[in-house]
């Protein structure tokens, strides 16, 4: 929380306009998707930069051509969707727990994303999400979902839940793996030193790859993939498999 109050510090003068602009860009359907994704970038990168956070981008060339696609990254901590919004060129939404709603600043960055607050607890609520999504992925929506389901808070990795892929098995869309390092050192530790943060795009599994795989299978390779490129970069290497 230290760095996140340094952000807020160093950025005093600027979080009350943030703050308006995003309330207006989340309440008003006339911005564009490209407007507001614009500006949460904008407020991002300034962000992660008092923060003295530096993001290493590697495989932006592996996301797909055509926008319409699902990343699935291991969830680390809090920061991990930062790292998204200074790295991704395009943009893009993402499924969050409903408790984000209650939080001032993320809600309204939510609301500004278009994102989908799901409720793990209603399984009529989280269906209806899922097929929302799917909707909108076949328009050419880009989605980010955490598998996971909660947060590592290492470079370790839970399991990948099989249903959080419904939604790309339905809209027949590419999946593309996502592997964060050193996120949660960011926003979970109580460190202000100066971080480095890695994000790799990987290659997109096609629907034609996965189509006759169960839920359950695509999870495990989805997880073994981001496994092995944390192994092949991590410092800390503390993998369980």
């Amino acid at each position: 929380m230290k760095r996140i109050l340094l952000m807020v510090i160093l950025n005093i003068y600027r979080v009350p306009y943030w703050f308006i602009k995003l309330c207006i860009y989340g309440k008003n359907d006339k911005y564009t998707e490209q407007q507001r994704y614009g500006l949460l970038k904008h407020i991002i990168v300034r962000a992660n930069k008092a923060g003295r956070v530096k993001i290493e981008s590697h495989g932006l060339s592996n996301l797909p051509k055509e926008t319409g696609y699902i990343m699935f990254p291991n969830h680390q901590g809090l920061f991990d969707i930062l790292t998204f919004l200074e790295s991704h060129p395009l943009p893009f939404t993402i499924v969050a727990k409903k408790e984000l709603d209650h939080v001032i600043f993320l809600k309204q960055i939510m609301r500004a994303f278009r994102g989908q607050l799901i409720d793990r607890n209603d399984v009529r609520q989280s269906l209806q999400i899922i097929n929302k999504m799917t909707e909108e992925v076949k328009q050419g929506r880009n989605y980010v979902i955490f598998a996971e389901g909660t947060r590592s808070k290492d470079n370790t990795l839970l399991d990948f839940k099989g249903g959080s892929f419904k939604s790309a098995i339905n809209a027949k869309c590419p999946i593309v793996p996502v592997a964060l390092i050193d996120s949660y050192k960011a926003f979970d530790t109580s460190s202000i030193k100066k971080q480095t943060v890695e994000i790799h795009y990987l290659k997109p599994i096609f629907y034609e790859e996965y189509k006759d795989i169960k839920s359950t299978e695509i999870a495990k390779l989805v997880k073994s993939k981001i496994e092995e490129k944390i192994r092949e970069n991590s410092i800390d290497k503390p993998l369980t498999v």
